[in-house]
């Protein structure tokens, strides 16, 4: 089932485990950050604190355990806050899984009034992939991370921490060392449905086909990074 820290942490071990034993094996649980002074922007309802609280006592009811984490969420004022508090607060946790869910904002969500005003300023995707990178820098924990869901640019950042930290962070730095124009056609080839992991930029026929539309696009005065959120938008 899905579920608030919120609510767990409300709920008595005795309870929790009481719902263990009559057969819940799992709550995922929208941690989306741990950091406080965004947790009350975006209206959370909970605080870090609520997070680490819920997060434990379900771990000790023998309840397995998901959070999902927004890279993102902090856009450029808080990015570096979100990142380092979320790994403080999963650390605390060691949920058995972590999930990236990157944000994405369209004009149902009351994000958006605040991106209009200029009081929220959305990250460049790259922006994110550094973000990502920091939180996995400062994670210390036991869990398995993974980024299974199309809005996140590089969904093979993926494995059992500490084993696999490297590994991801690699995927990460292998990106950005990419030139300007290689990492626009990986993010416009991503979202536009040819591309599904880095590898694929070796794909000639794939990279050329994306390379046209660019230059196409390009061509008749279109701004690329405008038509790659578009894009995006069909992914909500």
């Amino acid at each position: 089932t899905y579920g608030r820290s919120h609510t767990a942490a409300r709920k008595s071990l005795a309870e929790l485990k009481e719902l263990k034993d009559a057969g819940l094996d799992r709550i995922h649980i929208g941690l989306e950050t741990g950091y406080d002074p965004l947790l009350a922007y975006i209206e959370k309802g909970c605080t870090a604190k609520n997070h680490i609280e819920g997060g434990k006592k379900l771990k000790e009811a023998g309840i397995s355990l998901c959070e999902y984490v927004m890279p993102g969420l902090g856009g450029k004022k808080t990015s570096q806050e979100h990142a380092r508090e979320t790994a403080k607060v999963l650390n605390e946790i060691d949920p058995d899984y972590i999930r990236l869910r990157s944000l994405h904002i369209t004009p149902a969500m009351p994000l958006w009034t605040k991106l209009q005003s200029g009081d929220f300023e959305l990250q460049t995707e790259d922006d994110v992939a550094r973000e990502i990178g920091v939180c996995i820098e400062n994670l210390q924990v036991t869990s398995y991370l993974t980024s299974d869901h199309t809005l996140n640019l590089l969904m093979e950042v993926e494995g059992k921490m500490p084993e696999d930290k490297e590994k991801c962070l690699n995927i990460i730095n292998k990106y950005l060392s990419l030139s300007d124009e290689e990492r626009l056609n990986f993010r416009f080839g991503k979202r536009a449905g040819l591309y599904n992991r880095l590898a694929d930029l070796s794909d000639s026929n794939k990279h050329d086909k994306i390379e046209q539309a660019i230059k196409h696009l390009r061509a008749q005065g279109s701004h690329i990074e405008e038509v790659i959120f578009k894009l995006k938008d069909s992914f909500i």
